[in-house]
């Protein structure tokens, strides 16, 4: 049998709280507990705010969690800023169903990500314009060669043992070169590597 995710929920007022809660009670999946014993806290937002990042924060970086974000509305200059914040999955308050949410709490649990379609293509013009204006300086350095491609394959939704296999690596060596990565630049997780290196031009 799975071991149960631990789980629990931060939302804006005693209603929405008690509305998400009500939706995962129940779910095998799923055990309910506080922030401070949580492996995924889910968010509940409006919108994002100063006050909302310093909570992902918090709860990435300080408890360790990993946030999953049910918001009602971002603004496409903030996708990149949440992910940074420690955000993994992310749903939008009008499609948030339990169904959705559990998937969304399995896959941060799992260490990976996930966007609703309509923001994955906001993402990918955001990258785009940010590889428009990126300079042959700001690509030189900074990451090596691999440690580039890699984050380019994670970009694109690659998993490890795909990226392996356009690589001709094995899945230990891409594992590797992803850990000295975030040790060395002091990254979170897969989605905060990839921002860094959006970001900085290295992708």
């Amino acid at each position: 049998m799975r071991e149960r995710i631990s789980v629990a929920v931060h939302a804006p007022d005693p209603i929405t709280y008690d509305g998400v809660v009500g939706g995962l009670r129940a779910r095998p999946e799923l055990t309910l507990v506080g922030e401070a014993e949580a492996v995924v806290v889910v968010v509940v937002a409006e919108t994002v705010d100063e006050q909302v990042k310093t909570v992902l924060r918090r709860l990435s970086r300080s408890v360790g969690a990993r946030p999953v974000l049910i918001v009602g509305d971002l603004k496409e200059a903030h996708l990149l800023e949440v992910v940074e914040c420690g955000v993994v999955a992310l749903l939008w308050r009008r499609e948030a169903r339990p169904d959705g949410i559990v998937r969304a709490v399995v896959a941060a649990a799992g260490g990976h990500g996930s966007l609703p379609p309509d923001l994955q293509g906001r993402l990918l013009k955001q990258v785009g314009r940010i590889q428009r204006g990126v300079t042959a300086q700001g690509l030189a350095a900074g990451l090596a060669d691999r440690e580039r491609e890699v984050l380019r394959l994670i970009a694109e939704g690659l998993d490890t043992s795909e990226i392996a296999g356009k690589l001709a690596y094995s899945e230990r060596t891409v594992k590797n070169v992803l850990h000295g990565l975030m040790t060395r630049l002091q990254l979170r997780n897969r989605a905060h590597a990839v921002a860094y290196a959006l970001r900085e031009g290295y992708i």
